[in-house]
């Protein structure tokens, strides 16, 4: 018709639009199915990673390589970047970084700093002082005692001060006393499960601790009253019991081996320099939404620990980089993985979707994973509720489920063989702690 009028100029341009969305869906469909394809690829290099650490020894040649794709935190940054890669030869380089730059990198820019400052020796230093004082109070060896206030109370100050926060400081006061050759690998394993779970579920006393309950708390309108009702105390119970088990199977080895965790690496600080670090990382925390404003703490905090180097030990600058370079990839790896992740969580009822969650939280970021259910129109609040608890219960089954997890695989690994951790290793020792995190957000009562 248009042509035959003649405006085929104009019918010609409107044949092109169209060929260039279609081309364009074309593109968007490759894309996203080649992010999954390397989403998938990334899981079986986290599970491989002990495979790489013995290949090092293995290939002396090419050793530094093979270390470096055996550091867990650096499988979804090195897989981020042939994702964004594919991307630039699909659809043009600029769609590519205009595709990165899209990405929210608050969180991994949050881990990071909370990473670095909690682990700084003040902060460490009026922790150990806490747990000391009220280990002392405890008719049994200080040494079991410190465990289980390690496993127990920090991961639930972590709805105070942040998961992140309480897993790096957890992490660093049990280094010492259980992550080391005298105690055996299958133990080993078990106690970093069990870290891991109550740090995921020790942070939902608060709605602003806890990644994925971050992520619903304004959309769903849960304060911080709502989730110590319904989720807080229940966690309680479980950390308690995951805690205690924990140290009941460490109890041998704490008793034969009582190590003095009061070294050089928590050396007495002035109390100012105590208060002046803690009152930067609050600020940090209540500041946590906005980058530019806890990098400015951030640097100020930089600048006391420089002007004091008497009183620090070296930063965990380090360790903290490798965990945001892990983040920040799982954001644009798992950013791709909407198309097929949305479909599945809608259909569900509100017990499958419990336990959907829970599994599908050990293949993708926990608080990823609630915010795609944040996005769902209609959820009854039954569903909302499954939702969110089977996240966080089931935060400690592999290293990619939580977002503080890294931080403590970074801290912790010296400890295991090969100093690397294994996947199916974390997978078999957060069963139990995981069953008991479930059985307590599912079955007690409201």
């Amino acid at each position: 018709g248009c042509c035959s009028k003649g405006i085929a100029g104009s019918c010609d341009g409107r044949a092109a639009s169209r060929t260039s969305l279609d081309l364009t869906h074309m593109f968007s469909l490759q894309i996203e199915h080649i992010a999954a394809l390397i989403f998938a690829l990334a899981l079986l290099h986290t599970f491989s990673v002990s495979y790489f650490a013995a290949l090092a020894k293995s290939y002396p040649k090419h050793s530094g390589l093979l270390h470096l794709l055996s550091e867990v935190e650096v499988v979804f940054g090195f897989w981020a970047f042939i994702l964004v890669g594919a991307m630039a030869a699909i659809q043009g380089g600029p769609a590519a970084l205009a595709f990165a730059e899209s990405r929210q990198y608050t969180e991994p820019l949050f881990v990071f700093v909370v990473m670095v400052m909690a682990a700084s020796r003040p902060v460490l230093f009026a922790v150990t002082q806490l747990v000391s004082a009220m280990a002392s109070r405890v008719p049994l060896p200080v040494s079991l005692v410190r465990t289980w206030m390690g496993l127990a109370i920090v991961p639930l100050m972590g709805s105070l001060i942040t998961e992140p926060a309480a897993m790096t400081v957890a992490a660093l006061m049990l280094a010492p006393l259980v992550f080391h050759t005298k105690v055996p690998e299958r133990i080993k394993y078990f106690t970093l499960g069990v870290l891991f779970v109550n740090v995921s579920i020790g942070g939902t006393l608060t709605s602003f601790a806890a990644p994925p309950v971050l992520m619903v708390a304004s959309t769903w309108q849960w304060d911080s009253a709502w989730m110590l009702l319904n989720f807080g105390w229940k966690s309680a119970v479980a950390v308690v019991i995951n805690a205690s088990l924990a140290a009941y199977a460490l109890k041998p080895y704490l008793q034969n081996e009582p190590i003095d965790i009061k070294n050089s690496s928590i050396a007495p600080v002035p109390f100012s320099l105590v208060l002046s670090h803690l009152t930067l990382l609050a600020g940090v925390v209540v500041l946590g939404h906005y980058p530019v404003a806890f990098w400015g703490l951030f640097l100020l905090f930089l600048g006391v620990t420089h002007a004091y180097p008497q009183h620090q030990n070296p930063l965990v600058l380090k360790e903290a980089l490798l965990v945001a370079f892990f983040l920040a990839g799982l954001v644009v790896i798992g950013g791709m993985q909407q198309w097929w992740l949305q479909p599945l969580l809608t259909q569900l009822s509100p017990n499958a979707l419990f336990g959907s969650a829970l599994g599908l939280t050990a293949i993708t970021d926990n608080a990823a994973l609630t915010y795609l259910g944040s996005l769902i129109e209609g959820l009854s609040d039954e569903a909302k509720y499954n939702l969110v608890a089977g996240a966080v219960a089931g935060g400690g089954l592999t290293v990619i489920a939580n977002a503080p997890n890294p931080s403590g695989t970074a801290l912790l690994k010296k400890g295991f063989q090969n100093a690397s951790i294994s996947a199916l290793g974390l997978l078999g020792g957060a069963l139990l702690p995981t069953l008991i995190a479930a059985f307590a957000l599912k079955f007690l009562p409201f």
